[in-house]
């Protein structure tokens, strides 16, 4: 059972035109059904992106054939030169993106090897996710949102960690490298069966998450530095209890209670936040609603819904 979080951050408005918006691995599940959403309710173009380019197509006539008139971009978020490319189709035809929902993502089923399961998914969930950021984040236009799709399974996957590693992720002066050494001796142990002796859990999918959120973070806090006129937000959400819900996919299974549109209320939420929104800012969201934001990051690990 995957549980979802949302890392959002927000930047100052400013007018503009010719809007757009793009979701990472859009062609199936959660992340078409926020292409649907948004092209119900974004006032610009809304670009579906999968690196399967016939997959891409057709999951762009199912919403076309709904009456929807979503556009389409080869990206593949594993081949940098793919990102380069798209990056650089953004920015010569926009002038930039207003809306980034990073929601590519894979898990394994358990019976692949672990050192496998910890390489590629990592590779995908962690490594590619960041090489997106690293290229995209520039081209975020005031009053931009950029929205990561985590886990709440990094937060279980952190508490199973060792107290150094715990220390280390929970820590304010956390740099990116010192973050992408930590993932990579994550996978290196693996490869030697020494990740638990190491203070590594047995949770592949739970490691990557604690990273992405951990990123998230980091990028939260740079950018409150290089860009101080603009506001950033950081905001994960929980599909069980008060959030959309477990999904049915095809990473979390059919047994999951609710629907990828339902899943995809809480992501299109904070791509939409109203302009001059200051909130949620550097806390996390489990539901739409004040209510619902944890505004200290160190309870990231321990995250609870407020009444």
């Amino acid at each position: 059972m995957n549980e979802i979080e949302l890392n959002v951050f927000l930047f100052a408005d400013v007018a503009m035109t010719s809007k757009v918006a793009v979701v990472t691995g859009s062609n199936k599940g959660i992340g078409l059904a926020i292409v649907r959403a948004l092209c119900k309710q974004f006032e610009g173009d809304v670009y579906l992106t999968a690196r399967d380019l016939g997959r891409g197509e057709e999951a762009v006539k199912i919403l076309t054939s709904e009456g929807l008139k979503p556009k389409f971009q080869q990206l593949d978020i594993t081949d940098v030169s793919s990102i380069t490319s798209a990056a650089a189709f953004f920015r010569e035809t926009y002038g930039g993106v207003d809306i980034l929902v990073n929601n590519a993502g894979i898990a394994f089923k358990p019976a692949t090897p672990f050192s496998i399961q910890a390489e590629v998914t990592l590779k995908t969930n962690f490594f590619a996710t960041r090489d997106v950021l690293t290229h995209f984040m520039p081209l975020i236009k005031s009053g931009g949102r950029v929205v990561n799709v985590s886990s709440f399974m990094g937060s279980l996957a952190l508490n199973l960690c060792s107290e150094e590693f715990q220390q280390r992720f929970r820590s304010e002066d956390i740099t990116e490298d010192e973050l992408v050494g930590l993932m990579e001796r994550f996978v290196e142990k693996t490869k030697t069966g020494e990740h638990k002796k190491d203070g590594w859990p047995e949770l592949v999918y739970g490691v990557s998450k604690t990273g992405l959120t951990t990123l998230s973070m980091i990028l939260a806090r740079r950018l409150s530095k290089e860009r101080p006129h603009d506001n950033v937000a950081n905001a994960p959400f929980a599909p069980l209890g008060a959030g959309p819900g477990w999904v049915r996919t095809d990473m979390a299974g059919d047994k999951a209670p609710k629907s990828p549109d339902e899943g995809a209320v809480i992501p299109v939420y904070l791509a939409l936040l109203p302009p001059g929104a200051t909130e949620p800012h550097g806390c996390f969201v489990t539901e739409k609603g004040d209510s619902a934001v944890v505004k200290s990051f160190t309870l990231k690990l321990g995250l609870r819904e407020l009444s």
